[in-house]
């Protein structure tokens, strides 16, 4: 499990570590000669932590980095250190917000509502007011944008591919009340046209099924590098894993579950159904 850092601060703690350990060195013989903790350099190589320019020139002349490597290494620790643009909301790197930023896949299976990308403003501010802990009207609105915020890539970045799946039950739960489900139904009609999008529904009729067991999203890098990861959320905490055979049991049930919803047309067609429905 990781703290969701982002995905510059993962490419570079594994250079980093690739580059310590072609020079040879373990932890525990590079650590003092940095003057750092073993615990200090594991935290970096892992992207638990941080680190700055001066701190990289340090490990690049001990690693005896130097030309174009150099160059491109220090461009990365730059890089690495910019903010995203939820800073300016109040979130830090450790969240799935972070992670999905950098996510050219979002395999998405939701049990009880909506996915998130798909929603409306009025729906999300609800389902925020509803879970803990309780918040003021300004964080609800601060909630709220940052949702509508993560929104625009599905319009914006070409290389974006969403594949939302929900259990039909999530689509008659008139979260909010009847105007602001038929709302966000009338909205997922619209949103599920993009071409970014893939939505479908596992219909009632399909019985029990593996998603029953919890919501959860898997998402996929473009760096062949990155592994993937699995995102897990319940009323008190998240969690992220990224065990490659973790991940892997997870895109199965995802993949099963995909085999046994609606098709994209007909899901559509469901959810206009029940917009329009009286």
């Amino acid at each position: 499990m990781r703290n969701g850092s982002t995905l510059k601060q993962r490419q570079l703690a594994r250079r980093l570590r690739r580059l310590r350990e072609e020079a040879g060195l373990t932890l525990e013989e590079a650590a003092p000669k940095l003057d750092w903790s073993t615990s200090k350099l594991g935290r970096i190589e892992t992207a638990r932590q941080g680190v700055d320019v001066h701190g990289v020139r340090s490990m690049l002349d001990l690693y005896d980095v130097g030309g174009d490597h150099w160059t491109e290494i220090i461009e990365l620790v730059r890089a690495a250190r910019q903010r995203g643009w939820w800073h300016a909301y109040g979130l830090r790197d450790a969240g799935f917000v972070a992670l999905e930023a950098d996510a050219a896949v979002v395999y998405q299976f939701q049990l009880g509502f909506v996915p998130g990308l798909l929603q409306t403003a009025s729906y999300a501010r609800t389902l925020f007011r509803a879970s803990p802990p309780q918040r003021t009207d300004a964080e609800l609105d601060r909630l709220a944008q940052v949702r509508v915020h993560r929104q625009r890539r599905l319009t914006e970045d070409p290389s974006l591919e969403l594949v939302a799946i929900v259990d039909e039950t999530a689509l008659r739960r008139p979260i909010g009340g009847a105007e602001v489900m038929r709302a966000q139904l009338r909205h997922l009609v619209t949103q599920a046209a993009l071409p970014a999008v893939c939505f479908q529904v596992v219909p009632v009729s399909v019985g029990i099924h593996q998603g029953m067991n919890g919501s959860f999203t898997v998402l996929g890098f473009d760096d062949p590098d990155e592994p993937g990861v699995a995102y897990l959320e319940n009323a008190v905490n998240a969690s992220h894993l990224e065990k490659e055979s973790e991940v892997r049991a997870y895109k199965l049930v995802f993949d099963r579950l995909r085999s046994e919803a609606l098709s994209p047309h007909d899901s559509i067609d469901l959810v206009q159904w029940l917009a329009d429905d009286p």
